[in-house]
C-alpha cells in the first residue's frame, strides 16, 4: 500500500483537467496545488530520512508498478495539451481564465512531463527513451536528453555545465545561461558523437536535427488542426514547462563546486554537490527527484530505490516552497548563501 502513494502526482494532471472543465479562478488549480499547497504539506509533514534494505530494494525494482506510472505520463501531457487547445480555441475566456489554464498546463508539462522524461531519459531501453522524447517534445525541449545525460552529468558542479548555478547568480540570469548554454551543448555533443562514426554532422544520423524536425511539425499539426492563432499558446505552455526544468536545476546545484585535481581533471560526482530535499510530498509528486545527491552519484539508480546520502547538502524546505524561494533573489541569498558557505567551511 505504501507504494500507491506515488498517485499522488498524478493530482497535478488532474487538477489540470478541473481547471479545464470548470474555468473561472479553478483556472488556477494546478498552480494553487503545486506553489500554495504541496509547500504547506512539506512543511506539515516530517522529512523522511529512511532508506530502503537491500531486499526491499530488488522488491521495488522487480515491481512494474513503478514502471508503468512513468510509461502513462507522456500520454496524459498530449492529452491535456490537446484539451487546452480546443479550450483556448472555442471557449469565450477571460483574461484571468486564459493566463491560469496557461500556467496549470505548463506545470503539468515540467513537472510530469519533463521530470519523467529526465527519469525515462537515463534508461536503456528504447521504448522509454522513446517516451522520454515524447515527454520532451510540447516545450521544445529534446535537445535535452542529449545534453542531460552527455553533458550535465559529465560536467556538474564545474563552469563547463550550464545547468549549474553559480554563487549570487540569480536564477533570472540563470535561466538565460543555462538556456542557451544546454541547446548549443547538445549540438555540439551530437557533433561529437558523429565525427568519432564517422559519419556527417547535418544529415538525418544527427539527432538535434532530428528533434527539430519533430518539433517544428509539432507546431504545424496543430497549426493546421487548430489554426495558427494557437501558436502563441502552444509556445507559451512549452516556455512555462521548460523554465519549471530550469528552476529546478538552479536549486539543485547552487554554489556547490568539485575540485580541480593536479592532473587537470575533477574530482568525482558525488552526493555532496548536489542539494537534497528528503520533504514528504515533493519526493512524492516529483517522483523521488529530490534526492538527487544519489541520482548524481549513480545516475542508472531508479527513482524508488533513491538513498538519502548523509554527506549531502540539504535544502532548507522542499522544491516546491525551495523554487518560490528562488524567484525573489534577495530572500534565496540570505536563506542559502550561510547554508553553503557553511556546507563548504
Amino acid at each position: 500500500m505504501k507504494d500507491l502513494k506515488y498517485l499522488l502526482a498524478y493530482s497535478i494532471p488532474l487538477s489540470a483537467y478541473i481547471a479545464l472543465l470548470w474555468q473561472g479562478w479553478w483556472s488556477w488549480a494546478t498552480v494553487i496545488l503545486a506553489f500554495g499547497i504541496f509547500p504547506i504539506l512539506d512543511a506539515l509533514y516530517p522529512a523522511s530520512e529512511e532508506n530502503y534494505t537491500e531486499s526491499e530494494e530488488k522488491r521495488r525494482l522487480s515491481n512494474k508498478f513503478f514502471d508503468y506510472l512513468l510509461y502513462i505520463c507522456a500520454p496524459i501531457c498530449l492529452l491535456l495539451v490537446f484539451l487546452y487547445f480546443q479550450t483556448i480555441s472555442q471557449s469565450a475566456l477571460v483574461w484571468n481564465e486564459t493566463i491560469g489554464l496557461t500556467f496549470s498546463i505548463g506545470i503539468v508539462l515540467g513537472s510530469l512531463g519533463i521530470n519523467v522524461a529526465h527519469e525515462l531519459g537515463h534508461r536503456s531501453n528504447k521504448w522509454e527513451q522513446f517516451l522520454a522524447k515524447v515527454g520532451l517534445l510540447p516545450v521544445f525541449y529534446q535537445h535535452f536528453f542529449i545534453e542531460h545525460n552527455r553533458g550535465h552529468h559529465k560536467h556538474v558542479s564545474t563552469d563547463d555545465d550550464p545547468a549549474t548555478a553559480r554563487e549570487n547568480e540569480s536564477i533570472y540570469a540563470f535561466y538565460l545561461r543555462s538556456v542557451i548554454g544546454q541547446y548549443l551543448n547538445a549540438w555540439k555533443l551530437e557533433k561529437e558523437r558523429l565525427t568519432k562514426k564517422g559519419l556527417k554532422n547535418f544529415s538525418w544520423d544527427n539527432e538535434m536535427i532530428r528533434f527539430s524536425v519533430s518539433q517544428i511539425g509539432y507546431l504545424s499539426i496543430i497549426s493546421w488542426y487548430f489554426g495558427t492563432s494557437i501558436l502563441p499558446y502552444a509556445i507559451a505552455i512549452g516556455v512555462i514547462g521548460f523554465l519549471l526544468l530550469e528552476t529546478i536545476n538552479y536549486i539543485e546545484h547552487y554554489g556547490l563546486r568539485r575540485k580541480l585535481l593536479n592532473n587537470g581533471r575533477y574530482e568525482r560526482v558525488m552526493p555532496r554537490h548536489s542539494w537534497n530535499s528528503d520533504h514528504e510530498m515533493g519526493r512524492i509528486v516529483l517522483f523521488e527527484l529530490t534526492r538527487h545527491s544519489d541520482h548524481h552519484f549513480l545516475a542508472s539508480r531508479k527513482y524508488q530505490i533513491l538513498r538519502h546520502m548523509d554527506d549531502s547538502p540539504q535544502l532548507p524546505t522542499g522544491y516546491p516552497a525551495s523554487m518560490l524561494m528562488a524567484l525573489i533573489p534577495p530572500l534565496w541569498f540570505k536563506v542559502m548563501n550561510p547554508r553553503l558557505q557553511e556546507f563548504q567551511s
